[in-house]
């Protein structure tokens, strides 16, 4: 039983690694990831913000693994160019493109305030 739910990870670890090693998209939301991590950490951010910005987080790579995986299948099953593939491709693409939007909102309402409280403390002193 165990042995078989340790697999799942150990397979699940992998197609990460792929993720990584194969998208640059998902190269670019590992430095957000960091990034986000490291100002939220810096600037205190409440457990409320916080879980917010995991859930961006979390949205934003499950929809790029979404379309990783789409991908992968779908070169595997037509080489060749297909329109209703290349569709299919656009379609997963762009639900990544709206779950990036929507994390750099919260990112953005979230981090906002602290920046201009930073910034007003620098200038007022």
């Amino acid at each position: 039983m165990y042995k078989g739910r340790l697999q799942s990870i150990v397979n699940a670890l992998r197609g990460m690694g792929l993720l990584l090693r194969s998208q640059p998209n998902a190269r670019l939301h590992l430095a957000a990831t960091v990034t986000v991590g490291i100002f939220g950490a810096a600037f205190r951010v409440t457990g409320s913000e916080w879980a917010l910005i995991v859930l961006a987080i979390t949205l934003v790579w499950g929809a790029e693994g979404l379309n990783t995986a789409l991908e992968v299948l779908a070169d595997a099953v037509e080489a060749a160019y297909h329109p209703m593939i290349g569709k299919a491709k656009d379609v997963a693409a762009g639900a990544v493109l709206i779950t990036a939007i929507g994390a750099a909102v919260i990112g953005l309402l979230v981090f906002v305030p602290y920046v201009m409280a930073a910034l007003a403390s620098v200038w007022i002193g």
